[in-house]
């Protein structure tokens, strides 16, 4: 990131150019406005969790074991709601049980599942870090509430097309 805005928009001068050198550009400025959008809340909500020693992937887990109704969820389920390959979601669990925000247990009636709890700590530790994303709008400034939700409601399209979900 530089220390100094630019004077003017590089994405719209790519556009310019591109639509000049190499054809419609319209997909191009918006993926990469996406991408530079991108780096920016990554780099605002990375500097408001590493204080409390999270990044994104271990809040997101504290955060959907505190929807969790009792608390814990298997670790499968954990993958699949947070859209995570299993490797993926023992390492962030590994991470959040070494610093005792969670921890493992056995399922009671499913021996070959394990459940992943929330600590005590973990409930402390994504309060405060949740109070720390949202002073920072998690990133997202510049747009009305209502913007955001149009934004929300535009990327949800594309994910829905690509088969993210489906209603």
């Amino acid at each position: 990131m530089t220390s100094q805005p630019l004077p003017f928009d590089p994405i719209a001068r790519a556009a310019e150019l591109w639509e000049k050198r190499i054809g419609p550009s319209t997909a191009m400025a918006a993926v990469t406005s996406v991408m530079r959008v991108q780096q920016i809340i990554q780099s605002a909500v990375d500097a408001a969790l590493k204080p409390h020693g999270l990044t994104f992937a271990r809040f997101e887990a504290l955060v959907l074991l505190t929807f969790a109704r009792t608390g814990s969820l298997p670790m499968r389920v954990m993958g699949e709601r947070l859209q995570l390959h299993p490797t993926s979601v023992t390492n962030i669990v590994d991470r959040l049980e070494a610093d005792g925000l969670v921890r493992r247990n056995p399922h009671p009636t499913d021996r070959r599942t394990t459940l992943v709890e929330i600590t005590p700590d973990g409930h402390a530790r994504r309060e405060a870090a949740t109070e720390a994303v949202v002073d920072v709008e998690f990133g997202l400034r510049g747009l009305t509430e209502r913007q955001t939700e149009q934004l929300t409601d535009l990327l949800a399209k594309v994910r829905r097309a690509v088969g993210d979900f489906s209603d």
